[in-house]
């Protein structure tokens, strides 16, 4: 649990055993009906969840293979999501052009084509990442069904959702922070 909280930033459940423990234990409190991280939480996560780079089983190196692929499509994941909530000249994408929406699906479609095999590579080489091939599939079916809201909505497993969350997960693993990203992909 402390794993999807880091990944997360909060939780919904605060009365749960799991949860109580989080917080008995310093690493997490409550702010109303979520559990939120700590400091001393963000810490022990930073260090708990993070492959060494010379671990044995090869984590750290499937890793980072799969983290080198994923970041040019992070780039288009990021601009994708952009245009379906604003259209060019900073007006918000109000859905009613089908044409103009069904573009970006198929956009998104070749970006997941394209980050599919890599993310199931992943998961089979790392089990901690074994769910995130079939949650952004499921989420990508049901925006081509027609349920928008799984696009990029923030309340639910959307596409965009589970993107963040796998990013996260990645640089969690290999100790590397955000800041250093555009460093690495100029």
């Amino acid at each position: 649990m402390l794993l999807q909280l880091r990944l997360r930033g909060k939780i919904l459940d605060p009365a749960s055993p799991a949860s109580a423990a989080l917080v008995g234990s310093g690493h997490a409190s409550t702010r109303g009906q979520h559990l939120i991280l700590s400091p001393a939480g963000r810490a022990v996560a930073e260090t708990e969840f993070r492959f060494d780079l010379d671990d044995p089983a090869g984590f750290h190196g499937a890793t980072r293979a799969a983290y080198e692929q994923f970041l040019p499509r992070n780039v288009e994941v990021i601009r994708v999501c952009n245009d379906w909530q604003v259209r060019a000249g900073g007006a918000p994408n109000d859905h009613r052009d089908a044409a103009y929406d069904w573009g970006l699906i198929d956009r998104l479609a070749t970006i997941d084509d394209r980050i599919g095999p890599v993310i199931r590579r992943l998961g089979k080489a790392v089990a901690h990442f074994d769910g995130y091939r079939p949650r952004l599939r499921s989420a990508r079916t049901r925006v081509e069904d027609g349920d928008r809201e799984w696009f990029t909505s923030p309340r639910i497993d959307s596409y965009h959702t589970v993107w963040m969350e796998l990013h996260e997960h990645l640089l969690v693993a290999l100790g590397l922070e955000r800041s250093a990203e555009s460093a690495e992909t100029s």
